[in-house]
């Protein structure tokens, strides 16, 4: 923790005083207790908004599963919020969601399968990891049979499901409020805070990462 600190320390050289402010004030909010989790979405202003909408509730990452699509955001669509968001691309197949799982989440796909509980009754208790399905054809079978809850959005009209990217902005928000009202302690640890910050200090600095990559050379770290 010590060499992400002095790396940090080095890099605000680089950044303007808005900037910094900007990324002090802003990571004291941010939350990995919520993990969204894309089911090999495809359309690119979907992609887009869902990262607006993660960033907008202070989650700062996404897990896209590819299969047949590439989950490629429009950069038009989301206003910046790509410099904040952490995507880890991974395949899509159940080992990936294993891996998810071992890292502490439970899995709760947002689909009305299995008994889904309803999002304003549902309880968060623990870390979760929620996925979205694919525009078409919503969260796949095999995901939602590894899943260890669902959860569903109430619909009051006619229409039976909500655009992917809205279910997310619901979702996210939703939990956001949850967990605000809640007393668990949903924030990010003193390191995973650094590293956040350290991400966003390359990603806010022209040829930031090439800067970030010599400074790791000469100081000998890995």
């Amino acid at each position: 923790m010590k060499d992400l600190a002095e790396t940090f320390e080095y890099l605000k050289q680089f950044l303007t005083d808005e900037r910094l402010t900007k990324i002090e004030h802003f990571s004291h909010e941010s939350s990995d207790f919520v993990l969204p989790v894309m089911d090999d979405v495809y359309q690119f202003r979907n992609a887009a908004a869902i990262i607006r909408s993660v960033e907008a509730c202070a989650f700062h990452k996404v897990v896209a599963m590819e299969e047949e699509n590439v989950f490629n955001p429009n950069l038009t669509v989301t206003k910046g919020a790509e410099t904040w968001v952490e995507v880890e691309k991974v395949p899509k197949n159940i080992a990936s969601l294993q891996n998810i799982k071992d890292r502490g989440y439970k899995i709760l796909a947002v689909s009305l399968e299995k008994n889904a509980v309803m999002l304003p009754d549902y309880q968060i208790t623990e870390p979760i990891a929620l996925v979205f399905g694919t525009e078409l054809k919503g969260v796949s079978k095999e995901v939602i049979d590894f899943a260890d809850e669902t959860l569903a959005i109430p619909m009051y009209g006619l229409t039976k499901s909500f655009n992917v990217s809205v279910a997310a902005g619901i979702c996210m928000y939703e939990l956001k409020q949850k967990l605000m009202r809640s007393g668990i302690d949903y924030k990010l640890n003193d390191q995973k805070r650094l590293e956040m910050k350290l991400r966003w200090a390359v990603n806010s600095i022209k040829s930031g990462k090439e800067i970030l990559a010599k400074y790791r050379k000469d100081h000998n770290l890995e």
